[in-house]
C-alpha cells in the first residue's frame, strides 16, 4: 500500500563514476523517505497530503462521488449520450448486468485505499515525534484518524466486507488480512473498528478550528453517529436487516444531542445557502466541508474532479455532459395534496410524458425544495432569473428525459466555472450538514417508540423549506411553480401514529438530501432496498424508461458492490467475494 510515493516529486540524480561502494553509501538527493518526513517541520506536509485526497480520490472513473451511489436508486438515472457511455454505470444501475469485472469499480477500492495509505503514514510519522518538539501531535493524529475513518467508512457502504487496518501493520502483513474473516456472523467488527476510529479523532479534536476545511471535534461525532445509525440496523450475511439494535440507537441518542445542543450549527435560513459557491464556509449548518478552488496560482485551480460530467450539454453555457439526470420518480415525489403533506403512497401515479410535461407542473402542487435539486425546462437554472433552463440541455431526452441535477452545479456565470470541455468547477461540497444530523435524531426517536420528540424536528426542516422561495421566482417577482409545503399538525392534517410518522421520516430523508447520493444507502441501511428498487423499475420500464428492462434487484446480493476482480486476484485467496457475485 506504499502508494504516497508515487504522488511526490523525486529528483533524478546521475552519479558520476565511482566504486560501487561508494556509490552504495550515497543517500540518493532529493528522495523523500520516511525518515526525513518524520520531523516537526515537515509532517504537516503528509497531513495535508491525506487531507487532499478526500475530497478528489482520483479521477472521476476512480473515487466515490455521491452521486455515483444516486444512480443506484430512484432518484436518478445514470444520463450522458445513451447506454454505452460509461457502460459500467449503467450495469450499476440497472443491477442485473453487474459483476465482478465490471468497469469502474475498481478504482474506487483503489483510491479510498490510497486514501487510508496515506493517513497511515502520517500516522506513522506522527507517532514518532516527541509532543514537545510538536505540540500539535495528538490533534493532528485525531485529524489523520477522523480521515482515515471517512475513507473506511465510503468503502464500507459500498463494499461491505473490506479489509481494515491500521498504521501498525506493516506492508508485508496488509496482504494477509481478510476482508471477511473465517467465522464471521456479521460485520459489526468491521463497524465497530471505523467508529474507533471517529471517537478517538473526537476526544482530541478542538470544537473549531481556525483553517477551515480541517476536521473538529462536532465532525467527528456526526460520523460516529452516522457508523452507529448503520450498526443498530443489524445484518445477517445475506444482507438481510434482521434487527433494529434499540441499545444502539439509545447510545447515539446523546451524540446528536451533543451537536444539536452545541449551539454552534443551525438551519440556514434558504435551503440554497447550501448549494451556492458564494457561501463557501458560510452556511450555517456546515458542519465539515470538502474545499475546492480556483485562481489559486495552479492551471485551473484545485477543482471538483467528481462532478465535472453532471452539467447540462447546454451550449453555450456548458459543453458537457448530461449526466446525473433526476427520474421521474424522485420529481413526482416532491408533489404535495390538498393539505400541503408528501403524497407518500399515490405520488408517481400521475405519469409525466412529453405530451402533458408543460403543463404538468402547474397542475400540480410542490414541495419547493425541488426547485433547489431540479433544473426543469422553462425555469431558471440555479437561481439564474435572466437563464431559463430549456430542453435543448438534455443530450438524450428520449432515454434520460428533461430534468438536470442542480445542487453540484453552479451558475453558468460562476466565477468558480472552469470549461474544460468537462466542465469543473470549484464550489465546495458540504460533506456533513447539520440537518442530517437533525434527521438521524428523528429517526432514533422514531424507532425507540418516541415519534411526538420526533414532530417538531422534522417540522422543522419543513419550516425551513417553506421558507426557501425567496430564489424561486421570474424576473417579473413570480413563483416559479405553485408551492405548498405544510407542518405536520397531529390531529389536523395527519394522525402521527409510529407508522405514519416512520414514512414521514423516510420521505423527509428523501425530499431533504434528494441527487446527494444519500438516497441509496438510506434505502440498504433500513433494508428497504430490494422492494423499493423492484417496484421503481416496475413503474420505469413501461413509461418509457425501455433501457431499464434488465432491472432487476437481487436481494442478498445487491446491497452492496463486488469486491473488484482485480482485488480478488491481487489477494492471492484471501480475500472473499461478496455473496452472489
Amino acid at each position: 500500500m506504499n502508494k504516497i510515493k508515487r504522488y511526490i516529486l523525486f529528483s533524478i540524480i546521475i552519479f558520476s563514476a565511482g566504486s560501487c561502494k561508494k556509490f552504495l553509501e550515497v543517500t540518493p538527493q532529493g528522495a523523500i523517505t520516511e525518515a526525513n518526513v518524520s520531523t516537526a517541520d515537515k509532517v504537516d506536509g503528509l497531513v495535508l497530503a491525506a487531507y487532499a485526497w478526500l475530497p478528489h480520490e482520483g479521477t472521476i472513473n476512480a473515487r466515490m462521488s455521491p452521486w455515483l451511489a444516486d444512480i443506484k436508486s430512484d432518484d436518478s438515472y445514470k444520463g450522458g449520450g445513451g447506454i454505452g457511455d460509461q457502460l459500467p454505470w449503467y450495469q450499476w444501475e440497472v443491477f442485473s448486468l453487474n459483476n465482478a469485472a465490471t468497469g469502474n469499480n475498481d478504482g474506487i477500492w483503489y483510491a479510498e485505499y490510497e486514501g487510508v495509505s496515506r493517513c497511515n503514514h502520517a500516522l506513522t510519522a506522527l507517532n514518532s515525534l516527541n509532543e514537545s518538539d510538536y505540540p500539535l501531535k495528538q490533534q493532528r493524529i485525531a485529524e489523520v484518524r477522523f480521515l482515515r475513518g471517512y475513507f473506511f467508512l465510503n468503502l464500507k457502504r459500498w463494499y461491505k466486507w473490506i479489509p481494515y487496518f491500521d498504521e501498525t501493520v506493516s506492508v508485508d502483513d496488509i496482504k494477509k488480512v481478510p476482508n471477511r474473516p473465517d467465522g464471521a456472523t456479521n460485520d459489526l467488527a468491521i463497524w465497530q473498528n471505523i467508529y474507533n476510529d471517529f471517537e478517538a479523532a473526537a476526544k482530541d479534536l478542538p470544537e473549531k478550528q481556525d483553517e477551515v476545511g480541517r476536521a473538529t471535534k462536532y465532525a467527528a461525532q456526526a460520523l460516529m453517529l452516522e457508523c452507529l445509525m448503520w450498526m443498530a440496523y443489524e445484518q445477517d450475511m445475506s444482507n438481510k436487516v434482521v434487527n433494529i439494535n434499540k441499545e444502539t440507537l439509545t447510545k447515539a441518542l446523546p451524540i446528536a444531542d451533543g451537536i444539536i445542543n452545541s449551539g454552534k450549527y443551525s438551519l440556514a435560513p434558504d435551503y440554497a445557502i447550501n448549494f451556492l459557491f458564494d457561501y463557501d464556509n458560510k452556511s450555517p449548518e456546515s458542519i465539515f466541508e470538502w474545499q475546492y478552488s480556483h485562481s489559486d496560482g495552479t492551471p485551473n485551480g484545485n477543482l471538483n474532479g467528481g462532478t465535472a460530467l453532471n452539467e447540462p450539454w447546454w451550449p453555450p453555457y456548458f459543453s458537457c455532459c448530461d449526466f446525473h439526470k433526476a427520474s421521474y420518480n424522485m420529481v413526482n415525489a416532491f408533489k404535495t395534496d390538498a393539505k400541503g403533506i408528501p403524497m407518500f403512497d399515490d405520488f408517481n401515479e400521475e405519469e409525466i410524458t412529453d405530451k402533458n410535461k408543460k403543463t404538468y407542473f402547474s397542475n400540480n402542487k410542490w414541495d419547493p425544495r425541488i426547485s433547489h435539486t431540479v433544473a426543469i425546462p422553462g425555469l431558471p437554472w440555479k437561481y439564474q432569473q435572466n437563464l431559463l433552463f430549456d430542453s435543448s440541455g438534455s443530450r438524450d431526452p428520449a432515454n434520460y428525459g428533461y430534468f438536470n441535477s442542480l445542487k453540484e452545479n453552479v451558475e453558468s456565470n460562476s466565477p468558480g466555472l472552469v470549461n474544460l470541455f468537462w466542465m469543473w468547477n470549484s464550489k465546495n461540497e458540504i460533506a456533513i450538514r447539520y440537518d442530517r444530523v437533525l434527521l438521524q435524531k428523528a429517526e432514533i426517536l422514531i424507532r425507540l417508540g418516541r415519534e411526538l420528540e420526533a414532530l417538531p424536528i422534522i417540522n422543522s426542516i419543513r419550516q425551513r423549506a417553506a421558507n426557501s422561495t425567496g430564489r424561486l421566482k421570474f424576473a417579473n417577482g413570480a413563483l416559479t411553480l405553485p408551492y405548498n409545503i405544510s407542518l405536520y399538525q397531529n390531529g389536523v392534517n395527519c394522525n402521527w401514529t409510529n407508522e405514519f410518522a416512520w414514512k414521514a421520516l423516510m420521505f423527509e430523508n428523501r425530499l431533504e438530501f434528494a441527487m446527494e447520493g444519500v438516497r441509496w444507502y438510506d434505502l440498504v441501511r433500513w433494508g428497504i432496498a430490494a422492494s423499493t428498487l423492484n417496484a421503481y423499475f416496475a413503474k420505469e420500464y413501461p413509461r418509457g424508461r425501455s433501457w431499464l428492462k434488465d432491472g432487476k434487484f437481487t436481494p442478498g446480493r445487491d446491497e452492496f458492490m463486488p469486491i473488484p476482480q482485480p482485488q480478488m486476484n491481487y489477494s492471492f485467496g484471501v480475500y472473499k467475494q461478496n455473496p452472489g457475485y
